[in-house]
């Protein structure tokens, strides 16, 4: 979990995670759209992942949890296949805005060896096509842009790194050889 004022941290906590209450929980039915109406054991409902995480790690006496948190669909089965197929060729952004924050989060409360392996992989991959984009575009706004479509927010920023640094290494090859 980020800082308070961390806005990538607050972001992903908004993200909506697949919850399933455990428990009939009286007037909570506008969660599922039956307003005035109570929750049923059994009940889906896709929450922000700050109130999914608190409703299944909450243990009311005599009750083991309140909900059950799930993966959410940016980390389904088939998003994961597909990343094991081809990490480079999936649009992470479609999945989740901060994905790889997303990630993490759910690795810190799930035990999920495969899922810690393929965000480690994909990310190992295309950061080094990332970087190899960013040392060869010249703008980050021109021929960077259509790139950066699929990117979620830390593939941004490593883009936006990595091409301000071979930027400035180029800069400087340049003033040093006139010198």
């Amino acid at each position: 979990m980020g800082s308070y004022y961390d806005v990538d941290a607050i972001l992903t906590d908004a993200q909506k995670v697949p919850v399933t209450f455990e428990i009939d929980v009286p007037g909570l039915g506008y969660l599922n759209g039956n307003i005035g109406g109570d929750i049923k054991a059994g009940t889906r409902v896709d929450l922000p992942l700050w109130l999914g995480e608190m409703l299944a790690v909450s243990q009311p006496a005599g009750i083991a949890a309140l909900a059950t948190l799930d993966l959410p669909t940016a980390l389904s089965q088939r998003v994961i296949n597909a990343l094991k197929a081809d990490a480079r060729t999936v649009d992470i952004r479609a999945q989740a805005q901060h994905f790889y924050a997303i990630g993490t989060r759910m690795l810190e409360l799930f035990e999920e060896e495969e899922l810690v392996d393929v965000l480690t992989e994909t990310f190992r991959k295309r950061a080094a096509e990332i970087a190899d984009q960013a040392h060869n575009s010249r703008s980050a706004l021109g021929e960077g842009a259509e790139f950066m479509r699929g990117l979620d927010e830390t593939e941004r920023r490593l883009f936006h790194a990595a091409h301000d640094n071979s930027n400035a290494v180029k800069k400087w090859f340049e003033a040093s050889s006139k010198g």
